[in-house]
Formats: C-alpha cells, sequence, structure tokens
C-alpha cells in the first residue's frame, strides 16, 4: 500500500523525491503495468537449450516455472513477421517463449486463398519450420504449440499430429512442443475420452497435451461462447481432477486449462468478472486426493487474459499457472505500430512520388513493406514486454546468442538409421533404382 501511494503521487517520502516518482508513474500508465505486476526473485536459470525445445525439455522448463512462480506467455502468430517479434522479445526481455497457431491463423499462413481441406495442417506446419530454422539464432527457448482446437477442427489436429510422427521418424523429437484440444463445448465425459485417445498417440513421442474443461466465454478464431450459461465459465474441482486420474496414468506431460470466468477478446480491467482463487481450490483438492507432497500437483493454463488485473494474474500464476495466452492485445500492438507510423509520416505515403520535399521526390523508404512493417514489430515487441513482466518470466533465461556464422543453415539433421543405411550403400554400389 504504501508502494501504491507513492506511485499515485499521494506523499513525497523521507526525500521528497517526486520527479523520480512522477517518472516512474509515467512509465507505469504507458506500459500498462501497476504496482501490483507479478514479481518474482531471480531464479537460476532453466537447464534447457536455446531453439524449439520438446519432450524432457519442456517438462523441465514448466516445472522451473512452476516452482520458481512464474508463467511463460503464449502469442498467437499469424506470418513468419509475427514469430520474429516473438522471438526477438523473448531475446530483448531474457525469456522463454511459446509460439503458437490458431486453426484460422494457420490458414492466414498458408494462405487465405488456399481452399484445400489441409491448408490449416500445411500452413501451421510451415510457420513450425519457420521457427524451428530460426530460434536457435535468437539465443532462448521457444515452446512450439497449437491452439485450440474443437471437435469440428479435428482434422487439422490429426494433420499436425501426422506431421510430428513424419519428423519424429526422421530427426527423433516432434515437429511441434505441443497441441492443444478444446473439446470444453462437448460433455466432460467426451471431452475427456477424446483427450485420452490422443494423448496416448502423443506420449510415445513426448508431445506436450493441453486440454481445456469449462468454456471460455467471449469470441476467437470463429468459436463464439458469448452468450454461454455463466456457470459454465467455472470448472469445478472434481472435473479438473476428473482429467488427472484419466490422463495421469498414461504420462505427466499435459496441463489442464480450467475456467475461473475468462472470457476472449479485449475488456477494460475489473469488467470481466475473474475468479482465479478457485485454481488454489483445484490444486488443494488434487493435493488432498493424491496425498502430495507438491501443494501444486496440476500444471494450470490461463486464457482469455485480456480482461485480467495484475492482482488477478498474480494469484493465477501463484496457483500454478505456467502458460498464458496473449493474443488480442498483441494484435492491437502490432497494428498500431503501423498506424503510428503512418500517421507520422502522412505526406510521404499518399503515391509512389512527390512528398513536402518536392512533387518528384521518391517515397520508397516510406512505403517499403519492410519499414513499416518492421515498425509493426517494433510496437509488438514492446507489448509483449508487458506481458513477460507481469507474468514474472522477464529476465529468468538470459539470451545466449550464438556466435555469428557458427550455426548450420540448415540446424537439423536426420538420426542415423544403420540398416536403412548400409541398404541405401549396397544398392549405390550395385546400381539399383538408376535408370
Amino acid at each position: 500500500q504504501s508502494m501504491a501511494s507513492s506511485l499515485d503521487g499521494t506523499h513525497d517520502g523521507p526525500t521528497g523525491n517526486n520527479s523520480l516518482i512522477g517518472t516512474v508513474h509515467l512509465f507505469i500508465l504507458q506500459f500498462g503495468l501497476s504496482p501490483f505486476a507479478l514479481t518474482t526473485k531471480m531464479a537460476t536459470p532453466c537447464d534447457v537449450p536455446v531453439g524449439v525445445i520438446t519432450g524432457d525439455d519442456v517438462v523441465k522448463l514448466l516445472k522451473h516455472a512452476k516452482d520458481n512462480g512464474y508463467a511463460i506467455p503464449a502469442f498467437n502468430c499469424t506470418s513468419s513477421s509475427t514469430a520474429n517479434a516473438v522471438m526477438e522479445a523473448a531475446a530483448k526481455f531474457n525469456s522463454p517463449v511459446m509460439i503458437q497457431a490458431s486453426n484460422g491463423g494457420a490458414q492466414f499462413v498458408a494462405g487465405k486463398s488456399i481452399k484445400d481441406k489441409n491448408a490449416q495442417a500445411a500452413g501451421a506446419v510451415a510457420l513450425a519450420l519457420h521457427v524451428r530454422a530460426m530460434a536457435p539464432y535468437y539465443g532462448i527457448p521457444v515452446i512450439l504449440h497449437s491452439d485450440h482446437c474443437a471437435k469440428k477442427l479435428l482434422p487439422w489436429f490429426d494433420g499436425m499430429l501426422e506431421a510430428d510422427e513424419i519428423y519424429f521418424a526422421q530427426y527423433g523429437v516432434p515437429l511441434f512442443s505441443s497441441h492443444m484440444l478444446d473439446l470444453s463445448e462437448e460433455p466432460d465425459e467426451e471431452n475427456i475420452a477424446i483427450c485420452v485417445q490422443y494423448f496416448k498417440k502423443m506420449a510415445p513421442m513426448k508431445i506436450w497435451l493441453e486440454m481445456e474443461i469449462g468454456i471460455t466465454g467471449g469470441e476467437e478464431d470463429g468459436v463464439n461462447n458469448e452468450d454461454i450459461d455463466p456457470e459454465k465459465l467455472y470448472t469445478s474441482p472434481e472435473q479438473v481432477y476428473s482429467v488427472y486420474e484419466a490422463l495421469a496414468p498414461i504420462g505427466d506431460m499435459f496441463s489442464i486449462a480450467a475456467a475461473f470466468g475468462n472470457v476472449h477478446g479485449v475488456y477494460k480491467p475489473g469488467n470481466v468478472s475473474l475468479s482465479p482463487e478457485r485454481l488454489l481450490k483445484h490444486q488443494s483438492f488434487a493435493k488432498e486426493k493424491l496425498s502430495s507432497e507438491d501443494d501444486k500437483p496440476i500444471y494450470l493454463v490461463m486464457h482469455g487474459g485480456s480482461g485480467s488485473t495484475d492482482e488477478e494474474i498474480n494469484t493465477a500464476v501463484s496457483a500454478g499457472v505456467v502458460k498464458m495466452n496473449v493474443d488480442t492485445d498483441t494484435q492491437w500492438a502490432y497494428w498500431d505500430g503501423t498506424r503510428a507510423f503512418a500517421a507520422d509520416n502522412w505526406d510521404y505515403l499518399q503515391g509512389q512520388i512527390g512528398n513536402p520535399k518536392g512533387p518528384d521526390a521518391p517515397n520508397k523508404k516510406f512505403y517499403d513493406p519492410r519499414v513499416w512493417i518492421r515498425k509493426a514489430e517494433e510496437s509488438m515487441i514492446e507489448r509483449i514486454g508487458v506481458s513477460m513482466t507481469k507474468l514474472g518470466c522477464k529476465d529468468t533465461f538470459p539470451v545466449k546468442k550464438p556466435e555469428s556464422g557458427s550455426l548450420p543453415i540448415y540446424n537439423f539433421k536426420p538420426i542415423p538409421h544403420p540398416i536403412k543405411d548400409i541398404a541405401q550403400g549396397v544398392s549405390k554400389v550395385l546400381g539399383f533404382g538408376k535408370k
């Protein structure tokens, strides 16, 4: 309380340092932070490699987050530009990060004109391959994830899982780190049964599964829950534990998005009725049922965070939330960078030639997409930094950028297959397969 009163200028403090307080207050207002933003003591960085991480490294990183009281933001990306902005921000703010593709975002990556039934899966794979190729250059760990998959979108999920299987057979790791099944609109029994079915396919490749039980309100990416029964926006401890009971015998690589009043979209903080304290009840219930020494035995996920106050985010993370989705706020930030650039340079953006410097002066340096898209990226990067600060993951992973030229351009190689390699060698010697 004393910190809050200092920041709002109600008293000078012992030194009367009004200018410093005003500067801090201005920074808070500009970047959307509050005196209650989540802060964590600097823990020993998690021992995971840079680049896209999978399997045991994902478990290690998420456990590190849960044990040290921070969460990792997951940003929806729709292009190489937005993906690069996320990775650049992670490097700038020394944080691990998650990059995720929604069904609609994957369609956009593929191209809006592509109507093939596999377009969304192909777009998600294309984005994943881009992130895999470039993430090591940014020197931070990236969890590569696919976002909400409702029952009607399961063919998309099947396509990505097929890509995981093929990639795993060749490289020994799946293409994606994790996938989300959102069957929350289905009855709980069906929701859990389908998750079990898919988790059995994912577990041998050590792919993390995120599932949702209880419904996130609002509208996102074509899924509209704006008129849902309000009671369904709050998941019970019994529902959460029923998921744990079904998935735990298969493996430990899963997390649960339990609803506590969350709503997709953008809302003024305080205008959404969130109850993050319910998450603590889920953990206590599971701890008792399992006779666990761990106060937070379940990995939880937070969706629909745009209308959340810093106190609510803090409570959620303290209750074991290790991932929070961010989309609406970074969409605005990306656009706002473009908007501000256009407003500042309007007279240079009305034609290829002709501006205040003269009727024949060229404007290419202003309308070149590399200029205004970069402004969008820079704005998005700063907003990502706000999320990382709020979630406490800023400065938890000192960037490890490689020495220039030290990474292979193709940063992958197949795992050895001795029998297959011998067979191919014999075929070459004997001339088999030649026309």
